[in-house]
């Protein structure tokens, strides 16, 4: 980071404060708004103690940007979607993993350049995050439903229930069963791994954090960092109950992680330093509430900086590996010939060994002599990486098909009827993209180059305005605000209490995820790598 993160914060004004929540049209200049949009002048600030809606909602009411009864139009968005389609990368998978790691122009669209500005490691962080705030696992793809009448089964505030479930009373599976202030952890040492039952299903409070190996691993670090954050509770004799303090203590960090860390990265420095200054725009709600612009478009252009397969750790397979000569431990993110497997080939959840741990030096910049390990992300764009065109069916919540990613979030936009990306951008005064930024939707003859669902759009927008680097005007406005929205509408979090980082960490004044995993004691140095 180029700033420090407390310079973010002090430049908030962190305490109880209120923020605007809609800005008049001289504010920022002329926009064009909806009805909506204009009987949202007047400024309104958060409520205390709101209780967070359990629905989805939407940020904007504009219509679909197509028929999402139309199956024309759902015959396009699986076309669009399919494995050697539009949005496929076409990675040469036959090269093997290691090669499309260690020769970079074979992954074209992978960063070689400004590692320090997005890890391979911020993809992950960025899944961990999506999964602490929602899930929906009642509407069908493709299907139209009303977000306001569908159950968020997450809480929308940055609380770590993804980790915690409902606390040692009400999720006693997740404790020690002889110590209800610890988080109930197995295998130890370097070979970290969840909670596993004896069919290797992960006793966790969401399943999706056992999709892949990384997500999984940080799972597992967060889980540690609390265990340890009990221990120091207990040695210092510190009044208070020990889990709910170590709770507290680890989900404040997490917050800071998200606002000062992981945001400016996504999003750009700038347009977080104006949210906190200035108040959020389009974010409006005035209790936690979490909007299918958010949950189905702008956020997932995660899935488009997957990278096609990763290294995962230094010392994974003792006896060497064939391709490289090292004791390094390469997959493809998913892999099908790892399918059934006990040890699978690929970085696919649900199983445990050895080798199956993560080093994450590859995703983290930890600094020293450990830089020269640390990958970047690939580029934000309408390249996606080929594995995520065949999800093992078990990384799926449903279990069931398609197994292609972007196919999945495409229908997703007609199960919501979302608006386009055009008409967002032009509803909140962005630069809008014609359609000569998308020729090569033209050939559905469905009007999608000028009506273009809201997540392609975001990945093309990206591109064209920040090379891939980060999300573009729109997109990074519906995911800055909707993030630092949810915290700011809650008032027990980091920018409505005064906290700052009070965990052992490397730059003063700020806390990051690496001083976070070697709180864990996951880090390079703990386990001696």
């Amino acid at each position: 980071m180029s700033r420090s993160g407390n310079e973010l914060v002090d430049r908030c004004g962190i305490g109880r404060r209120r923020f605007l929540t809609g800005l008049g049209v001289g504010t920022v200049g002329a926009l064009v708004l909806n009805n909506v949009e204009a009987h949202a002048e007047k400024v309104e600030g958060p409520v205390p103690n709101s209780a967070p809606d359990p629905r989805f909602s939407r940020m904007f009411q504009l219509p679909a940007f197509a028929d999402p009864r139309s199956s024309a139009v759902r015959d396009a968005m699986i076309d669009i979607g399919k494995p050697g389609g539009l949005l496929d990368a076409a990675d040469p998978l036959n090269q093997g993993p290691v090669r499309l790691i260690t020769n970079p122009e074979l992954s074209p669209r992978n960063r070689d350049q400004d590692v320090h500005h997005m890890t391979a490691g911020t993809t992950f962080l960025g899944q961990f995050l999506d999964h602490d705030i929602t899930f929906d696992n009642t509407s069908r793809l493709g299907v139209v439903a009303d977000p306001a009448a569908t159950p968020n089964t997450r809480v929308p505030t940055f609380d770590l229930d993804s980790i915690y479930g409902g606390g040692p009373a009400v999720s006693p599976h997740l404790y020690e069963a002889s110590d209800r202030a610890k988080l109930r952890v197995e295998s130890g040492g370097l070979f970290e791994d969840l909670p596993r039952n004896r069919d290797m299903t992960a006793v966790i409070a969401d399943p999706r954090n056992d999709e892949n190996l990384i997500v999984a691993g940080l799972h597992a670090a967060f889980l540690l960092a609390h265990n340890r954050a009990v221990d120091a509770h207990r040695a210092d004799h510190r009044p208070g109950d020990a889990f709910a303090d170590s709770r507290r203590l680890i989900t404040l960090h997490w917050q800071w992680i998200v606002v000062n860390q992981f945001l400016p990265q996504v999003v750009g420095h700038s347009l977080v330093d104006d949210i906190l200054r200035n108040g959020r725009r389009w974010y409006r709600f005035t209790k936690p509430s979490m909007p299918v612009e958010f949950q189905t478009g702008a956020y997932r252009f995660g899935h488009s900086i997957v990278r096609p397969s990763y290294r995962v750790n230094l010392h994974g397979d003792p006896g060497g590996n064939p391709a490289t000569g090292a004791p390094a431990f390469f997959g493809f993110i998913f892999d099908p010939a790892g399918e059934h497997q006990d040890d699978p080939v690929d970085l696919r959840g649900g199983a445990r060994a050895r080798r199956r741990f993560v080093g994450w030096q590859t995703f983290f910049d930890f600094g020293g002599d450990q830089t020269q390990h640390v990958r970047p992300n690939k580029l934000i764009d309408t390249n996606i990486s080929s594995p995520l065109f065949r999800l093992p069916l078990a990384a799926i919540p449903s279990h069931n098909g398609p197994t292609a990613l972007p196919q999945r979030t495409l229908l997703r936009h007609l199960t919501w009827s979302m608006p386009s990306g055009q008409r967002i951008a032009a509803s909140t005064g962005s630069p809008v993209l014609g359609s000569e930024h998308f020729p090569e939707l033209r050939k559905y003859r469905l009007g999608l180059d000028a009506s273009t669902p809201l997540w392609y759009y975001i990945l093309r927008e990206a591109s064209v305005f920040h090379n891939g680097a980060q999300l573009g005007p729109v997109g990074g406005r519906i995911v800055a605000e909707a993030i630092i929205g949810l915290l700011q509408l809650d008032s027990s979090s980091y920018l409505n209490t005064g906290f700052r980082p009070s965990l052992p960490r490397q730059a003063p004044g700020t806390f990051t995820i690496t001083d976070l995993l070697r709180w864990a004691r996951v880090d390079p140095a703990s386990r001696g790598q």
